[in-house]
This record gives structure tokens, C-alpha cells and sequence, in this order.
């Protein structure tokens, strides 16, 4: 990449063994972080089958709706820069156990107020929010502790593949699973989530040891300096990282949005069977993110050209739905942007994650994290509000942002030909 220097010398250390653990324990490790992505995911995604129901329970308008989902979102945006400044100075394992706790907390207020109040939809929001502050410590801060981990750029982009395709998985998932709780009562899934999280808390006790992989951290005025230079050095690339990160999930998150109401509302589908169609494309998602990361090692010019080559798809894919409302016409166009997006997430996460210094990690890849929690929150509204009022320029819109993705990949990301 440009101004690779950085990117090589944090491969040196690696695989000479200064920034890795036992490679046998972080084989259990990974399973009890991969689990907090899923949570996370579950957390957040398991709600999307669910809005419609939950537009007529509490009588608010689609936008309304929606913001249940973007309310979490806006407020990770804006915490998770701090859990990884925190990540870097106090460790990993401290910041996440207690923000998986906080995010139960979140769970129990929302599904709480759902149950007992005629007027819910306002501490709902607030339970949410509280979720979000925890989500803010959680899953964004499993990256960099993935990265001090291992020893080789070859175990950590594998790693980073099974957790991103954790991630995905909460996707395929959810749909389905939201659609069985909600089956019964429609805000069981509030409920589910803290014993969600009481499991990953507990996965993190036993299995992620974090003692080895301790390191001093460098003084707040030294450490902004070193941030500092950080982004001068490696801005072009770090910069087109956040906005292809943000972007990406702004479409899957739009698409998941669009498709949910859409089945429900146009082909009347419904709970688990909406679950489903739902999970479709996103298990081509998921299959493409773990192939993917077992794929790359630590090709970078393979990462960039997957990471062009999904966007590309994607924007091809959405652009050709507007040609037929047809169901499965819909679905398989769907399918494949899936597997665009699945390709191109794990190549982000990998590339970040090594090429930062490992003192600097939490707080580079949290700020990455962030944006992509930006299109996470502003999905759903903005398709809420183009289904209303331009439904006709929704996939052309959505298509070009995916193709301003490959550009960005294309101009700025630039890997070392050796």
C-alpha cells in the first residue's frame, strides 16, 4: 500500500513472534470473540423482521420504526472511538466485558418497557441507546485483540474471516430468529439479548486469556502524536477504508431494510417464512466472508482486487433490480450482492488491522468500526424515506454509492507489488 513502511515492519514483528500468544489458546479464544460479533449482530439485525409488528404494537410511523434500529447505531458512532483509545491504555478484555454487560442492561430496559407500558416507544429508545453505548465497547474492540494475537499475517486474516463471518452469520440468523421469538410475543427479542450476552461474558472469562499478550501503554501526549502520524503517513488508504466500510453497510443495511418491508407489505410474507427469504443473500454473505478469509493470507493485491471486485458486483446487482419487481428476480439479485459485500469485508477488517502498530490498533480500527456503524444507522431511515418519496431512484442511488466503493478501492488502495 502507499507508505507501506509501517505495513511491513508490523509484518516483521508478527512472525517473529513479538505480538502473538500460544497459538492453541487463541484457537479457543477466537470462539469466545467470534461470539460477540454474533451477539452484537443479533442484537441489532434480529429487530429487522420484527418492525412491522412493532410498527402497529406501539402505533408509530415507518420512520419511527426504523430509528429503534438507528438509535443503537448513533450512539456506538459515537463511543466506539473512545473504547478503543480506552482498549489501548487499560487492554482489550477490560473494556469488553463490562460493555457486554452495559449492552444486556440495554435489552432487559427496552423489552421491560415493551411488556409493562402503554406508551413505550420513548424508553424503548432509551434501552436502545444503551445497548449502543455497549456494542460501542464490544464487537469493535474484537478486531485489534484478534490482531494482538497471533504471530503471523496468515493466522490473523483467517482469524479476522471467521470473525467477520460470525458477524454475517448474526445476520443469517437473525431474520429467522427474530421471526420465531417474535412469533410469540413480539418483544421477546429484547429479552433474548442479555442471555445472549450473559453467554459471551462468560465464553471471555474462561477462554480468552489475555496475560501474555499485556503492553505498556504509551503516554496520552505521545500517543495522539503517534495517531498523529499515523494519519499523515497512511491517510489516503486508512481514509478509503473508512468510507468503502461505511458505505458497504449503509447498502446492506438499506437492502435488509427495503426487503423486510417489501415482503411483508407487497407479497405478504411474514415471521419466519420473512426470515427465511431474508436469510438468502445474507448466507451468501456469510459463505462468501468465510471463504474469503481463509482465501487472502496475506495477499494484500488479492484483498484489494476482491475488495473492487464485490463492490463492483454489488453496485451491478442492485442496478439490475430495477428492471423487474419479480420475487425471485429480487432474491437472487440480492444473492449476489451478498456475496460482493461477504468478499470485501474480511480484505477491510485484514488490511487495517495489519497495517497498524499494535499500540495504535484499538483506536484506528474502533474509528473504522465507527463508520461502519455510520452506515448501519443511516440505512434504514434513508430507505425509509426514498420507499416514500423516490422509490424509482432507490436502487440507481444505492448502486452508485457502491460503485463510488470500487473507485475509492481503485485510486487509493495501493498495495506493495512485492
Amino acid at each position: 500500500m502507499e507508505h507501506v513502511e509501517k505495513l511491513q515492519s508490523n509484518e516483521k514483528d508478527s512472525k517473529s513472534g513479538k505480538n502473538g500468544g500460544d497459538t492453541s489458546n487463541n484457537k479457543w479464544a477466537i470462539l469466545a470473540l467470534a461470539s460477540i460479533p454474533l451477539v452484537m449482530t443479533l442484537g441489532n439485525s434480529m429487530l429487522i423482521p420484527v418492525l412491522p409488528a412493532m410498527e402497529k404494537q406501539l402505533n408509530i410511523s415507518s420512520f419511527q420504526t426504523s430509528m429503534i434500529l438507528t438509535v443503537y447505531s448513533i450512539v456506538a458512532i459515537i463511543l466506539i472511538p473512545i473504547a478503543g483509545i480506552l482498549s489501548d491504555h487499560i487492554g482489550r478484555k477490560k473494556v469488553i466485558i463490562p460493555s457486554l454487560i452495559i449492552a444486556g442492561i440495554g435489552g432487559l430496559i427496552s423489552g421491560w418497557a415493551a411488556w409493562k407500558m402503554n406508551d413505550a416507544y420513548w424508553l424503548i429508545l432509551v434501552g436502545r441507546a444503551i445497548q449502543g453505548i455497549g456494542a460501542a465497547g464490544a464487537s469493535p474492540i474484537v478486531m485489534p485483540l484478534v490482531g494482538d494475537m497471533f504471530k503471523n499475517d496468515d493466522e490473523m486474516s483467517t482469524s479476522l474471516g471467521i470473525i467477520e463471518t460470525s458477524n454475517t452469520f448474526g445476520k443469517v440468523l437473525s431474520p429467522i430468529l427474530g421471526s420465531l421469538l417474535a412469533g410469540f410475543i413480539w418483544f421477546l427479542p429484547f429479552f433474548s439479548f442479555p442471555v445472549f450476552c450473559l453467554l459471551s461474558i462468560i465464553l471471555m472469562i474462561f477462554l480468552v486469556k489475555t496475560k501474555n499478550m499485556e503492553f505498556e501503554p504509551v503516554p496520552f501526549k505521545q500517543f495522539f502524536a503517534n495517531i498523529k502520524e499515523t494519519f499523515k503517513n497512511n491517510g489516503r488508504w486508512l481514509y478509503a477504508i473508512f468510507i468503502i466500510g461505511a458505505i458497504l453497510m449503509f447498502v446492506l443495511f438499506g437492502v435488509l431494510f427495503y426487503l423486510s418491508d417489501t415482503l411483508e407489505k407487497i407479497y405478504d410474507i411474514k415471521n419466519v417464512k420473512k426470515g427465511f427469504f431474508l436469510a438468502i443473500p445474507l448466507g451468501a454473505l456469510c459463505t462468501s466472508s468465510f471463504i474469503t478469509g481463509k482465501l487472502i493470507k496475506e495477499n494484500k493485491i488479492l484483498m484489494k482486487w476482491l475488495i473492487f471486485g464485490g463492490s463492483t458486483l454489488t453496485a451491478i446487482s442492485i442496478a439490475v433490480l430495477s428492471f423487474s419487481d419479480s420475487l425471485w428476480f429480487m432474491i437472487i439479485l440480492f444473492l449476489f450482492g451478498g456475496i460482493g459485500i461477504g468478499s470485501a469485508l474480511p480484505c477491510l477488517d485484514t488490511l487495517i488491522t495489519e497495517g497498524i502498530d499494535r499500540q495504535e490498533r484499538g483506536t484506528i480500527t474502533s474509528i473504522y468500526s465507527s463508520m461502519r456503524f455510520v452506515g448501519v444507522a443511516a440505512g434504514p431511515p434513508a430507505i425509509a424515506v426514498l420507499m416514500k418519496h423516490a422509490e424509482k431512484s432507490l436502487f440507481y442511488i444505492l448502486s452508485i454509492l457502491a460503485l463510488v466503493a470500487a473507485i475509492a478501492t481503485f485510486k487509493a488502495i495501493k498495495p506493495d507489488k512485492k
